[in-house]
């Protein structure tokens, strides 16, 4: 843990959204923000002051670090580690759901920032984000369905875009999507589960 609060992803490493947020959520599972503050007096606080130092108010966005690189994986990040650590109140909640917002495609899926393609990876994102804070009635749930049920090709497998082979990581990417706007029965999950067992190295 650094002085700033943020976490590198290794010794000497920069502090950085994601391994701060890895950090958090390693932290919860363990239960072990107790131990934290024993260790680092103001040790939660500290981070959520880290994570909300990166939100641009403007924009609502976050970066992932003091480089100032955005999209929405570091959005979700900052509210998903916030939330677990009951901290929300610290950044401008609104605003970046305004974000999530302009990143939604006539598609019905969600792009990296306004006016990015739509990538399975990316809807995780922001529709994680939006259910964190609670707004997931601002989805068209029927159209990010049919968006993300098209994912699935004839072998079972699913992509993360049109026009693209499938990848068992997507497997996370679109159920979970799926899942959180209770659309999850849109695909065969018979024909998924022996494609990722087909990709088996036996």
């Amino acid at each position: 843990m650094h002085d700033n609060g943020g976490f590198g992803a290794a010794p000497g490493h920069d502090a950085h959204m994601l391994y701060t947020v890895s950090a958090v959520q390693l932290l919860a599972t363990l239960d072990a923000f107790g131990e934290l503050e024993q260790r680092v007096a103001g040790g939660k606080q500290s981070i959520g002051q880290f994570i909300a130092s990166l939100q641009d108010r403007e924009s609502g966005t976050f970066a992932g670090d003091e480089w100032g690189e955005t999209d929405t994986r570091f959005l979700y990040g900052a509210l998903n580690a916030l939330s677990l650590l009951n901290l929300t109140h610290l950044v401008d909640v609104e605003k970046a759901i305004q974000y999530v917002q302009a990143c939604a495609n006539f598609d019905g899926g969600y792009g990296m920032s306004p006016g990015a393609e739509s990538h399975a990876g990316q809807v995780f994102t922001c529709v994680g984000a939006l259910a964190i804070a609670g707004r997931l009635d601002l989805v068209d749930t029927d159209k990010l369905g049919g968006w993300l049920s098209e994912r699935q090709l004839p072998n079972g497998g699913l992509n993360g875009r049109p026009e693209k082979l499938e990848d068992v990581c997507y497997s996370w990417w679109v159920m979970s999507s799926l899942a959180m706007i209770g659309r999850l029965h849109w695909i065969s999950s018979e024909k998924l589960a022996a494609f990722i067992l087909r990709c088996q190295v036996l």
